[in-house]
C-alpha cells in the first residue's frame, strides 16, 4: 500500500513538472525566438549589403570587412557589463533597450557615407546587441532546471537557421528595391531590418515576465513546484571556484572553453558572411543568389530537430564537437577542389554549415561547472571573447580574398583554422576530463 501511495506521490510531481514546463516553454519560447530571428537577421545583414554597398561607395574588400568586424570588438566590451546589467534590472526592460538601441543604430547605417561612420555605428551595433544571446540564456536559467537547457539552447540555434534561412531571400528582395524611392537597395536592407527590432519591443514590454514569480500563467502550485527545483539545483551545482566575475574571468576552464567556441564562432561566422559571395560567384541574381542560401539552413534545422530530440545524442564531446570541426575543414577544402563545378561545390558548403552549427548545442555540454550566481558573469565571458573569432573571420577573409585575388582562397584559409580548431579542441576536451571533479554538476548554456 505504501508502494502504490509512494509511485502516486512521484506520478502527481511529474505531471506537475511536464505540465509546467510545457506551459513556460508555450508561453516563453515564441517570443525568445522571434527576437533571436530579427537579432541574427540583423547580425547577418551585413553579407548581402557587401555585394551592393562595397561597389557603391567605392570600399575595399578588407575595408569593408574591418568595419563589418568591429562589432565583435563592442560585442566583446559590453557582454559581460550589459550581462550583470540584466541580471539586476530585469529582462523586460534590458531586452526592451537593446531592441530600441540596435534598431536605431541599423537604420543609420542605411544613411551611411564614410568609411568612419561605418566603423563608428558598426562598433556601437555591438555593444547593443553584446548581451543578447548571453541574456536569453542567463533568462532560461531562471525559468527551467538544468536538464530542459539543452533544449532551450536548440530552440535558439535553430532559430538563427530559420533567421539565415528567411533571411537570405528577404535581403535578396531587399537589395532588388535599388531605385524605390531614391534609395539603394542596401540601404533598404538596413531600413527594413532595422524596423523589425524596434516593432517587437510592443510584445516585450507587453508580455515577459520578470521573473517566475510574477507569471500569471502559472498556477501557485506550479510556482512552488519551480521554485524549488531550482534552488535545489543552485545548492547542488554551485562551484566555488568561479562564483565571482573576477574568478570566473581567471578561471582556465572557462578561458580554454572560449578558445574553442572562439574556433567555432570563427567558422560560424566566417561561412555565413562569404557564402552569399560564393554563391554569387556563380553567376546567379541577387533574389536567386536569396533563395540558394536557404538551402543549408533548412539543413542544419532538420539536423537540430533529430540532434537534440534525444540527450544521448549530444552527450559525446569528441563526436559532437571535434570530429565536426575536422569535417567542416575536409568539406572546405572538397568546395575549392570542385569550384569549377558549381552544384557539386555548394554541396560540400552545405556539410561546412553542418558541421559548424551541429556544434553549438552539444558545446555546453562542457560547461558542468558554471551555475548559481556566475551564470550571468560565465555564460557572457566565453561567449564574448568567444566572439573574436567573428571579428577575426570577418576581417581576414576578406584581407586573404585581397590579397590572393580569388574567391576561393578564403575558403582554404578558413579550412586551416577549422582544423586547427579540430586539433585544439581534441586537446581541449581531454585536459577538461582530468581536471574533472568526482563530483561533477550539470551543463549551463550559452552563444
Amino acid at each position: 500500500m505504501s508502494t502504490l501511495t509512494e509511485n502516486k506521490a512521484r506520478d502527481l510531481v511529474s505531471d506537475l513538472e511536464h505540465s509546467t514546463i510545457r506551459k513556460i516553454i508555450t508561453m516563453l519560447v515564441p517570443l525568445m525566438v522571434a527576437m533571436y530571428v530579427v537579432a541574427y537577421i540583423d547580425r547577418q545583414n551585413i553579407s548581402f549589403a557587401k555585394l551592393q554597398m562595397v561597389s557603391s561607395l567605392g570600399w575595399s574588400e578588407s575595408a569593408f570587412g574591418l568595419g563589418s568586424s568591429l562589432f565583435f570588438i563592442g560585442y566583446l566590451i559590453f557582454s559581460v557589463p550589459g550581462n550583470l546589467i540584466l541580471s539586476k534590472v530585469g529582462a523586460k526592460r534590458w531586452f526592451a533597450l537593446s531592441l530600441a538601441a540596435w534598431g536605431i543604430i541599423t537604420v543609420a547605417l542605411a544613411f551611411t557615407q564614410s568609411l568612419t561612420m561605418f566603423y563608428s555605428l558598426r562598433f556601437v551595433l555591438g555593444l547593443a546587441e553584446a548581451s543578447f544571446y548571453p541574456g536569453l540564456i542567463y533568462y532560461s536559467t531562471q525559468w527551467f532546471p538544468t536538464k530542459y537547457r539543452p533544449r532551450i539552447v536548440g530552440f535558439l540555434v535553430t532559430a538563427s537557421m530559420f533567421a539565415n534561412m528567411i533571411g537570405a531571400p528577404l535581403n535578396g528582395a531587399l537589395l532588388s528595391m535599388h531605385g524605390i524611392m531614391g534609395y539603394e537597395g542596401w540601404q533598404w536592407l538596413f531600413l527594413m531590418t532595422g524596423l523589425l527590432a524596434i516593432l517587437l519591443i510592443i510584445p516585450v514590454m507587453a508580455w515577459f515576465p520578470i521573473s517566475p514569480t510574477h507569471a500569471t500563467f502559472l498556477t501557485r502550485e506550479q510556482k512552488q513546484w519551480l521554485s524549488q527545483r531550482l534552488e535545489e539545483e543552485r545548492r547542488q551545482e554551485s562551484d566555488k571556484s568561479v562564483d565571482t566575475l573576477f574568478k570566473s574571468l581567471t578561471d582556465k576552464r572557462v578561458l580554454s572553453l572560449a578558445l574553442v567556441y572562439g574556433f567555432i564562432c570563427f567558422g560560424a561566422y566566417g561561412i555565413s558572411y562569404w557564402m552569399p559571395t560564393i554563391v554569387k560567384s556563380f553567376g546567379v541574381s541577387d533574389m536567386t543568389n536569396g533563395f540558394v542560401n536557404m538551402i543549408p539552413w533548412a539543413l542544419v534545422m532538420i539536423m537540430l530537430r533529430w540532434l537534440t530530440h534525444k540527450p544521448e545524442r549530444t552527450n559525446n564531446p569528441f563526436v559532437n564537437v571535434a570530429l565536426p570541426m575536422f569535417t567542416s575543414a575536409a568539406c572546405l577544402i572538397g568546395s575549392v577542389w570542385f569550384a569549377s563545378q558549381p552544384v557539386i561545390s555548394f554541396a560540400f558548403i552545405c556539410g561546412v554549415v553542418l558541421s559548424v552549427f551541429a556544434i553549438q548545442p552539444c558545446f555546453w555540454n562542457l560547461t558542468k561547472f558554471l551555475s548559481g550566481a556566475s551564470a550571468a558573469a560565465g555564460i557572457a565571458i566565453i561567449n564574448s571573447l568567444a566572439n573574436l573569432g567573428g571579428f577575426f573571420a570577418q576581417n581576414t577573409i576578406p584581407l586573404v580574398r585581397d590579397q590572393m585575388q580569388s574567391a576561393t582562397a578564403p575558403m582554404v584559409y578558413l579550412s586551416i583554422v577549422m582544423l586547427v580548431g579540430g586539433i585544439s579542441t581534441v586537446m581541449i576536451i581531454k585536459w577538461l576530463q582530468r581536471q574533472r571533479e568526482p563530483a561533477t554538476a550539470a551543463p549551463m548554456p550559452g552563444h
